[in-house]
């Protein structure tokens, strides 16, 4: 069963800002771990909280998995070295 994936605003904003192809790569490998038998055996959990991340080359996914409604909230997408700095609000 493949998961459901949504976006926040933020999350579309963030895709926006990237080079196309790397926004093409975002999704593809996004879409890849929605429809993978275990989804969040894809996404690693940050610590101290219950965000996860997908990484994709030198990008990174931070996303919200829900099991009950099989629904994975896309958070941010962005660099690696701006991501974690942007999530806490720097």
């Amino acid at each position: 069963m493949a998961w459901e994936i949504a976006w926040t605003h933020q999350a579309w904003r963030d895709l926006e800002r990237l080079d196309p192809p790397v926004a093409r790569r975002v999704v593809r490998k996004l879409e890849q771990a929605a429809a993978a038998a275990d989804p969040p055996r894809r996404f690693a959990r940050l610590r101290g909280h219950d965000d996860r991340k997908l990484r994709i080359g030198d990008y990174r996914l931070l996303a919200l998995l829900s099991a009950d409604t099989a629904t994975i909230l896309v958070l941010r997408v962005a660099h690696r070295s701006r991501v974690y700095r942007e999530k806490q609000g720097r």
